[in-house]
């Protein structure tokens, strides 16, 4: 069922046990555990052999180890079982008892290696089949996995909160490469203003379309969605975030497509929670400010782009050009935290029978993340993007034929 109703799934009609039993299953088939089959036995060795009070420091920075989106999916499901924990007297569930039901499906045991040596087997590692009475070593990492699980849960909003010392000891130096400028210095670089760097943009996206599209780029599979190409290519500029392109054909015309893309984001972006338009500087240019967000507790990205649009190209086609700009009227929405969009370009063009084709070029600093995240997801998630902007015309080809 939740294979074939993805996010339309509607639990009400299901015992809430059937739907932990599902959650449990559904971690302890993971090709990779939520804690990493690497870091697990480090997280298991501190509540074996750390000193109690410096536990929460070590647990921190094994924390910070963790791939992101391993991270970012554990904060999630640890403020909600801190929540489940606190209804406690109704449910009988304590931060306990679902450290105890949920340790094994999140953590990797090196005593399970001769059991489960593929977490994505087709057989289904629902219950580990250990033979005989464990040994003293196996109850070790239990009882540490569980106290782990359980410090986790009681403390994972402190824990989540990294001090300004520790992340200046992380050295992150390619944050320094997005800093965006303030709107009069934006095409400095090329002795212009914002009307010269946009008007250079949108020629060199034109330069790109044209040129042999595969030269410089590597083309990336998308088991997702194989109508949807991607690919991506390094910018020798010295930032280390790649240049995503994605690109796929829409069943409407290029100025409805365009009008999608920069007026109608709240129908393909489930994620965008608030958007509003700072200053209009031109007919087709303006400082658009919009907000997206994923499950609580991560904190929504706010972003202030530049962003202009011509739809009066040769053979009908149409562009779109967007980047970050500083602006005194534009503060940090909804307490969140300010993405950095270091390029972002759309060309739509017509591809016959009222269809258009759209190519998104994307490089955007989401920040909070490392490089390796956006290696391998953020040309996916693009990628998704674009799936959902061409979905979002298919209620108007999908019913009964209306052309004469």
């Amino acid at each position: 069922m939740t294979e074939t109703q993805g996010d339309n799934i509607n639990f009400d009609g299901h015992q809430a046990y059937d739907v932990a039993d599902l959650v449990k299953q559904y971690f302890r088939e993971l090709p990779e555990a939520l804690l990493t089959n690497k870091l697990s036995e480090t997280f298991i060795a501190i509540f074996q052999h750390v000193p109690v009070e410096l536990r929460p420091d070590a647990v921190q920075c094994v924390l910070l180890l963790l791939p992101d989106e391993h991270r970012e999916a554990l904060e999630t499901l640890l403020d909600f079982l801190n929540h489940v924990a606190s209804n406690s007297p109704y449910n009988q569930m304590t931060a306990s008892n679902l450290a105890v039901c949920l340790a094994p499906s999140l953590f990797h045991f090196s005593h399970s290696n001769t059991n489960v040596t593929n977490r994505s087997s087709s057989v289904s590692p629902r219950r580990r089949k250990t033979v005989g009475i464990p040994d003293q070593r196996e109850l070790s990492e239990n009882k540490a996995a569980h106290d782990c699980l359980l410090h986790l849960v009681k403390m994972h909003r402190e824990l989540f909160m990294v001090s300004s010392d520790m992340l200046t000891q992380c050295h992150f130096n390619y944050m320094e490469e997005s800093i965006p400028v303030a709107l009069e210095e934006l095409g400095s670089e090329l002795k212009q203003d914002w009307r010269g760097y946009l008007y250079a943009c949108t020629t060199a996206l034109l330069k790109e379309a044209r040129e042999n599209r595969s030269r410089g780029w590597v083309t990336v599979n998308n088991p997702a969605d194989n109508t949807v190409e991607m690919a991506y290519k390094k910018v020798g500029d010295g930032h280390p975030l790649r240049l995503w392109r994605v690109s796929t054909e829409v069943e409407a015309p290029p100025n409805e497509l365009l009008h999608r893309v920069l007026r109608e984001r709240h129908i393909w972006d489930p994620q965008l929670l608030k958007y509003r338009l700072v200053n209009k500087l031109d007919t087709n240019v303006e400082v658009f400010q919009y907000a997206t967000g994923n499950m609580s507790p991560l904190p929504a990205r706010d972003y202030c782009v530049l962003r202009s649009w011509r739809n009066d190209l040769p053979k009908g086609a149409c562009v779109i050009v967007e980047t970050s700009v500083e602006h005194p009227d534009a503060p940090v929405m909804l307490g969140g935290t300010r993405g950095i969009v270091l390029a972002s370009r759309y060309l739509i063009e017509p591809c016959g029978s009222g269809k258009s084709r759209i190519m998104h070029l994307s490089r955007v600093d989401t920040k909070g993340r490392t490089p390796e995240w956006y290696n391998k997801s953020y040309g996916h998630i693009a990628a998704l993007h674009l799936s959902k902007i061409r979905n979002s015309f298919k209620h108007t080809t999908d019913g009964p034929e209306s052309k004469v």
